[in-house]
């Protein structure tokens, strides 16, 4: 309770602090944006997982979350403003380190980093996401499919030419435009909307790579994958069904429709330059693959249904 009614208090000081009007973009992505940016200036232990996972909550509440994965032993705190008295009552359960960094604005001299801070690998990847598909949003969009041709794609009608007879003046639709312009646009990973509504198998894909973008599948040449694993170039492919409980002949058909499906998403993914993992529930289940193609680099989660 008291930790709750210190962010209650952090928020206050926030909406009281700034006289001058700020520009909004939408809000949960400017928000999550400053608050990866003004993260990255801090050392993480965990390369910024939480605070990925916490950047669209307002920065006190991600504070507050993920103060635990600070690398405390890399920052001092020092309250110069003397706002952290006023809140001390309720500050005091977490302390002064967390008060100060939970601040709306960080005075000069407040937090103090040892050494040279390297941006978490989860913050970084976020980031150059997110910038990805600001500059080039064309470009991103290749991985979810096609673009239909803009007003100006389509030929318009020339005002010196004498009209058409009724029904011939008009032209016929225009198709849409593929937009696959480079090997750059349609490999850049892009996350998107899980295709399973399967619980199980998603928290699987987030927790054990881990996924770079969890509740996301994350789409590559215009293929989904389960997971683009944080900190490497490893597209994973997740199966969590219990494969021994199959009769024969199931069994014999899984396999089969599961080598294919593999075969495309690992052509895919060593095109573009990844690696690419499968992961499965059961040694029974990794066994089955194996025999019928040893190539596949299959490793067991564990995963539960």
């Amino acid at each position: 309770m008291r930790s709750r009614a210190c962010i209650a208090i952090l928020l206050f000081i926030s909406g009281c602090a700034s006289t001058a009007p700020i520009e909004q973009e939408p809000a949960a992505r400017g928000q999550r944006m400053a608050n990866l940016q003004r993260a990255a200036a801090l050392p993480w232990k965990d390369s910024g997982r939480c605070v990925v996972r916490e950047a669209t909550r307002p920065w006190p509440v991600l504070v507050e979350r993920c103060y635990p994965a600070l690398d405390h032993d890399r920052v001092e705190f020092h309250d110069t403003t003397g706002s952290c008295t006023v809140a001390s009552a309720a500050a005091a359960t977490l302390g002064l380190g967390f008060c100060v960094l939970a601040a709306p604005e960080i005075a000069v001299g407040a937090v103090i980093v040892l050494g040279v801070v390297v941006v978490g690998a989860a913050i970084k990847e976020a980031l150059d996401a997110y910038e990805f598909r600001h500059l080039y949003p064309e470009e991103a969009g290749a991985s979810r499919g096609t673009r239909v041709a803009s007003r100006d794609d389509v030929a318009k009608p020339d005002p010196n030419l004498e009209p058409e007879p009724a029904g011939q003046g008009r032209r016929p639709p225009v198709p849409p435009i593929p937009v696959d312009r480079t090997r750059r646009a349609s490999c850049e990973p892009v996350p998107v909307p899980r295709a399973s509504k399967d619980g199980p198998h998603n928290e699987c894909a987030d927790w054990f790579p881990p996924n770079r973008y969890p509740g996301m599948d994350v789409s590559v040449g215009g293929v989904r994958f389960d997971a683009l694993q944080v900190g490497a170039r490893i597209l994973w492919e997740i199966k969590t069904h219990q494969f021994e409980s199959y009769n024969v002949f199931i069994q014999g058909k899984e396999i089969e429709d599961e080598i294919k499906q593999l075969n495309k998403e690992r052509d895919i993914a060593l095109a573009c330059g990844y690696d690419f993992i499968i992961g499965v529930s059961t040694e029974a289940h990794r066994l089955a693959l194996i025999t019928q193609d040893s190539s596949f680099n299959i490793v067991v989660t564990g995963c539960q249904r």
